[in-house]
């Protein structure tokens, strides 16, 4: 089965945005990845999946940078963040210094400390990382990397990724109260499978 971009059923998964930084042939550049997900503790590791491209539409300037580098940035963007990521997600590092058009409109970023791609200020996350593996699958690649250098600014807030909108985190829900969380037990107790 296949889901066309945009499909409504495809439309009710909840992300973050991730805003990956790379540098290779096709210069600095930065692209919005929104399929971006922390995948291991031990060792550190970070999922990022990137379109490959089809027969009609040619692949991303930032997949083709991170195979030739065996790096990337992972900038997880910050609330404030939404225009630097409809920047980054609205046109190909094959086309545009995109890097350029976003320190133009008031971005920064800094260079990094392991590696050679830029990493951006203001980000709720930074995350330094290296390739561990890159896997096609479908019409997008996994890039796998593992993380040599993190940050967290804790006074910035993720940008969510929904529906083909942006969105704030909002209030806060509680896990089960006490007694629930009690006839929970009981009932996993009940239904525990006997060796």
């Amino acid at each position: 089965m296949d889901l066309g971009w945009g499909d409504p059923k495809a439309s009710k998964w909840a992300t973050n945005v991730g805003l990956i930084t790379s540098d290779g042939p096709h210069g600095p550049n930065i692209m919005a990845a929104e399929w971006t997900y922390y995948v291991s503790y031990t060792p550190a590791l970070i999922s990022v999946h990137i379109g490959r491209g089809s027969k009609d539409k040619a692949g991303k300037a930032t997949l083709e940078n991170i195979r030739a580098t065996k790096e990337f940035g992972v900038n997880l963007a910050s609330q404030e963040q939404n225009a630097v990521s409809s920047i980054a997600g609205k046109s190909s590092g094959k086309e545009v210094d995109k890097i350029s058009l976003l320190k133009e409109y008031g971005a920064e970023f800094y260079a990094a400390k392991k590696i050679k791609p830029p990493m951006l200020k203001g980000a709720a996350t930074n995350a330094e990382c290296k390739v561990k593996d890159i896997l096609d699958m479908g019409d997008h690649a996994m890039v796998l990397g593992e993380v040599l250098e993190i940050e967290s600014d804790q006074s910035k807030q993720p940008l969510i990724y929904s529906g083909n909108k942006y969105w704030k985190l909002g209030e806060h829900i509680s896990k089960p109260a006490q007694a629930e969380l009690d006839r929970i037990g009981a009932l996993k107790a009940k239904y525990t499978k006997k060796s």
